[in-house]
């Protein structure tokens, strides 16, 4: 292609044209992008420091994620621990109504003095109900006084302790009721080891004026003698033997009401009163007590009948309530978890907070001793609650106690649970600031002021037209020359 040579004042407004259509262009581009530095190669420093910027950025949004997640993680274990502490708060509403509940169920008893008599000894006795299994017993009459000298005596005359030594090997015991005594002759044994040993639990032993073994009892009740010694020397015995009739009186509904209140074996599980002449017993008891030595006539006769106490309801349908709320307290503990991580089942929750990794908290719930836990009945120290639990106020104070215990444990949780929290929520925000004065540098280093560009867009546009002009011009200059021909 041949060369076109131009003339001087053609080319400057030429070039003049071709840089204005450049600057346009770049101008356009900017106001196009928003950014003054699109490449490398408009700005090398400003655009690798914007990309550094805006790349540590991103690093902390993708970071705000897993703490958005986090802080509902933590907010759904705290919403399981205030519900399980509004269970706990329950159950102990429900100790303290039974604690309160003194509803417990009475009968009342005459006593048939005829049939009690004083020919033998009766009873009346209790059982079931917080008395137990094993009957406990109270005689309806009292043993004249020649039955306290209630005694055996043996036909075997022990004159030495030589005599007494001949028996060794033979074990001699004494059983009167539970009390039971015991001593096994030896080769060493002397008369007065043996009454000494033998003088107790209310026994009293002694060699007689004619040497042989004398044993009695100070209250008169029977007693009975076993074993090879105690057949050798001759007081082998039964419950009957020298045991005199009974010739005392029937008891009076109040000596019954002060025994039975204080025998040891039915304090604080019944209660005995005097209703008006007849003897009320309370079942201070959530289970039926079982009364025997009542006739079919209803009245007390010390006869093989028995008589039914019901149980107090109210504390055995607490009982119920209790342990409904208990099992309760380990749901709340099981669906307290969010994206399948359960605070108060013993996970952890882990946690980071910028980009390169070294600040990151570890959340899980905990002992007094720091160490991780599971927030369950078990953990708590909660344990199932049985009718007979609720049978005595001291029982029940101690199972309040162990609630409040469990409910300091909570509470203590939840301030840790809100002590993580607010530092997640804060680091959280703190990101977020953080991500927006990065974004904000890398934009004070890249973004375009367009109202800066417009306005050169619009210069250059006008200089344009004046280059396209100045170049119309100087071709019209050029052209005078065809006026010569």
């Amino acid at each position: 292609m041949p060369e076109v040579n131009l003339s001087k004042a053609v080319r400057s407004n030429l070039l003049s044209l071709q840089s204005t259509a450049t600057q346009m262009a770049k101008t356009q581009e900017r106001l196009a992008t928003g950014l003054k530095v699109n490449t490398a190669l408009d700005n090398p420093t400003n655009f690798f420091t914007a990309a550094s910027l805006n790349s540590r950025a991103s690093d902390m949004a993708n970071l705000l994620d897993s703490m958005s997640n986090g802080i509902k993680t933590i907010e759904a274990a705290d919403n399981g621990l205030t519900s399980i502490t509004k269970t706990v708060e329950a159950m102990q509403s429900s100790l303290r109504q039974a604690r309160q509940d003194k509803s417990f169920k009475t009968m009342s008893y005459s006593l048939d003095t005829a049939s009690i008599g004083t020919a033998a000894v009766k009873t009346i006795s209790f059982e079931g109900g917080a008395v137990g299994a094993a009957p406990v017993s109270i005689d309806l009459n009292t043993t004249s006084s020649a039955a306290t000298a209630a005694s055996a005596t043996g036909s075997v005359a022990v004159a030495t302790d030589a005599a007494l030594q001949a028996f060794a090997g033979n074990t001699i015991t004494l059983t009167a009721g539970s009390n039971t005594v015991s001593y096994a002759i030896t080769g060493a044994s002397t008369k007065s080891d043996l009454t000494t040993a033998l003088s107790a639990s209310g026994f009293t032993v002694a060699f007689d004026g004619s040497n042989n073994l004398a044993v009695s009892r100070t209250d008169g009740v029977n007693f009975t003698g076993s074993g090879a010694g105690a057949t050798s020397l001759g007081i082998a015995t039964t419950s009957a033997n020298g045991v005199p009739a009974v010739t005392g009186a029937v008891k009076s509904v109040d000596a019954l009401v002060q025994e039975i209140n204080s025998n040891t074996s039915l304090k604080d599980r019944i209660r005995a009163s005097n209703d008006n002449g007849k003897l009320r017993i309370e079942n201070l008891s959530t289970e039926k007590l079982t009364v025997t030595g009542v006739g079919s006539d209803g009245e007390v006769d010390g006869t093989a009948g028995t008589s039914t106490v019901d149980e107090n309801t109210v504390r055995k349908n607490l009982v119920t309530q209790f342990n409904d709320l208990r099992d309760q307290l380990d749901k709340f503990a099981d669906d307290a978890s969010f994206n399948g991580i359960n605070l108060l089942r013993g996970d952890k929750l882990k946690l980071t907070f910028n980009e390169t990794g070294t600040s990151t908290i570890d959340i899980h719930a905990k002992n007094e001793d720091g160490d991780p836990i599971s927030i369950n009945n078990s953990s708590l120290g909660i344990d199932l609650v049985v009718n007979s639990d609720l049978d005595n106020d001291a029982t029940i104070d101690g199972k309040l106690s162990v609630l409040s215990t469990a409910l300091g444990k909570l509470r203590s949780q939840a301030s840790s649970f809100g002590s993580n929290l607010s530092i997640v929520e804060n680091r959280t925000d703190f990101t977020k600031k953080m991500i927006n004065t990065l974004e904000t540098g890398a934009a004070n280093l890249t973004l375009a002021d367009t109202n800066e560009e417009a306005a050169n867009l619009l210069a250059l546009q006008t200089r344009q037209q004046l280059s396209s002009t100045a170049l119309s011009m100087a071709s019209q200059a050029d052209q005078a020359v065809l006026r010569l021909f």
